[in-house]
């Protein structure tokens, strides 16, 4: 039972991490509600568009934290406050799935949240840095090709559901590949309703030079 203690504690820890809604938050320092602007989506890129570049790469950079904190932090403070010590990447990897949950179905925000990709991202520098660069060259490439953000992230979840598996199969075992894909898997989810814009020719390129209207 104890053994089984670290597990809950970390889980909820990094869940209740993930759910800080830093980008509604960013937004809301300038007096605005993000989810009523733009894509609606309280993530990094609407809050870039919609409120300012400055606060939308500080949302960003927010967001990718708590994903490496999960993976780095939470276990060892779980594994001090119930004396029990944890082995392998299994909390680490729970960890980091709970606290993608916590951002994409924050409980501050009737479980409404993100699409989850730059809290991924941060967790996968903790746990796999070689895919997590090998996926950021997927959605640069494709981002400076399309200047679709949601594109390249579907691009990017892409390769990174091939990429894990020559990577840690072997090493961890099929288990840690797997739980890896279907967080892609996840993430692709997470932008339906980007792809249901692209098929209708509606979705928002990104524009470098736009200046947003006072």
């Amino acid at each position: 039972m104890k053994e089984i203690s670290i597990w809950i504690l970390g889980g909820l820890f990094a869940y209740l991490l993930g759910s800080i809604p830093f980008g509604f938050l960013m937004a809301k320092s300038q007096g605005k509600d993000i989810r009523t602007l733009g894509s609606g989506n309280i993530g990094a890129t609407n809050v870039f568009r919609e409120i300012s570049k400055k606060l939308g790469i500080l949302t960003f950079a927010l967001d990718a934290g708590k994903g490496l904190s999960a993976v780095l932090l939470i276990p060892l403070l779980a594994s001090k406050i119930t004396g029990v010590a944890y082995e392998g990447m299994g909390l680490p990897l729970l960890c980091g799935a709970m606290t993608i949950a916590g951002h994409n179905w924050t409980c501050f925000l009737g479980f409404k949240g993100g699409k989850g990709i730059a809290t991924s991202a941060g967790m996968l520098i903790g746990l796999s840095p070689l895919c997590v660069g090998i996926a950021f060259f997927g959605w640069l490439v494709t981002f400076l090709t399309t200047r679709y953000v949601s594109v390249a992230s579907v691009t990017a979840c892409i390769v990174l559901s091939v990429a894990v598996w020559p990577f840690h199969m072997n090493r961890e075992g099929i288990w840690f590949p797997a739980v890896l894909t279907a967080l892609a898997a996840l993430g692709i989810w997470k932008h339906r309703a980007n792809i249901t814009r692209l098929l209708a020719g509606t979705e928002s390129r990104f524009d470098f030079k736009k200046k947003k209207v006072k």
